[in-house]
């Protein structure tokens, strides 16, 4: 036993004694390593290469799924700020938009001297008579009653055709008829005015209908603005109605009909003014159902 203790003893001191000698002979400077020295160092750079391509390939990895979580969730926050920019460039638009009528609206207020204006908004419009009627947000309370005229800044629309206490029906001029005509001239400065009836709206050729009562022998012409002549004793007089598109005769030549383009959008109505006159006239005995 003393032997095989003795031995290890002597073992182990020659292998500190090697190790010592190694190291001091590794912190010298020199400017090659012996094949051990090589060998060792190529065995553990082999090594190290083995292990961290691996290492270095599963670290990457989950660093791009981090990536492609982040990028997603970035993406989602994006597409929720350009879809908040879109609604806000949109609701930018519409107040401009409104704000431009309103202004338009005002000025044209100006201009109706003798009647009081009523603003009012357009609240629905139903799809089943969509060209025929709008809902205004005002109604008896607000002084609306029905027969009076609406406009807008471009100019007339239509009339009140029912009114309770808060809200009111418009009907539009594309929706008359015959039994909704309204008094309607045509303004000349070198020759007598000419008078007549919007009768009525032609789907054909989006043309209101203006009969002439009195033939004039006057040929009238395109572009000829009509208004409102307010011999009817509801409706004021002045407000325009439309343009002269078109003038064709009658089946007996007798007397022509002028087909007028609105001058107001009835399809895009938002604020409107609905026309009160101060000083109702009589209605004439042979305009059953006209203003």
């Amino acid at each position: 036993m003393n032997f095989f203790r003795k031995k290890r003893l002597f073992v182990f001191l020659i292998g500190i004694i090697i190790l010592v000698v190694m190291i001091g002979f590794s912190i010298n400077d020199r400017d090659h390593l012996t094949t051990p020295e090589q060998f060792v160092n190529d065995t553990i750079g082999w090594a190290q290469s083995a292990i961290h391509a691996p290492v270095d390939f599963v670290t990457t990895f989950f660093e791009d799924i981090d990536e492609i979580k982040k990028t997603y969730e970035e993406n989602k926050i994006l597409k929720e700020k350009l879809a908040e920019n879109k609604n806000l460039i949109y609701e930018v638009q519409e107040i401009k938009k409104e704000n431009a009528e309103l202004r338009e609206t005002l000025d044209k207020t100006e201009s109706i001297r003798d009647y009081e204006p009523i603003q009012a908004t357009v609240i629905a419009r139903s799809p089943e008579r969509w060209i025929e009627q709008i809902k205004l947000n005002k109604g008896k309370q607000a002084g609306i009653q029905p027969n009076m005229a609406v406009i807008t800044a471009d100019g007339m629309i239509g009339k009140v055709q029912t009114a309770s206490e808060f809200t009111s029906t418009v009907q539009l001029l594309t929706g008359f008829d015959q039994l909704n005509r309204i008094s309607a001239t045509i303004a000349r400065e070198d020759a007598p005015d000419i008078f007549g009836l919007i009768e009525g709206y032609d789907r054909k050729t989006d043309t209101l209908m203006f009969k002439m009562i009195e033939h004039s022998g006057e040929k009238l012409e395109k572009g000829e603005l009509v208004v409102s002549s307010g011999m009817g004793g509801v409706f004021p007089a002045g407000l325009t109605i439309g343009e002269v598109k078109d003038v064709v005769p009658d089946q007996y030549g007798l007397t022509n009909t002028a087909l007028v383009e609105p001058a107001a959008n009835m399809y895009d109505v938002n604020n409107v003014i609905v026309v009160s006159r101060t000083m109702v006239g009589k209605r004439e005995e042979n305009e059953e159902g006209a203003e």
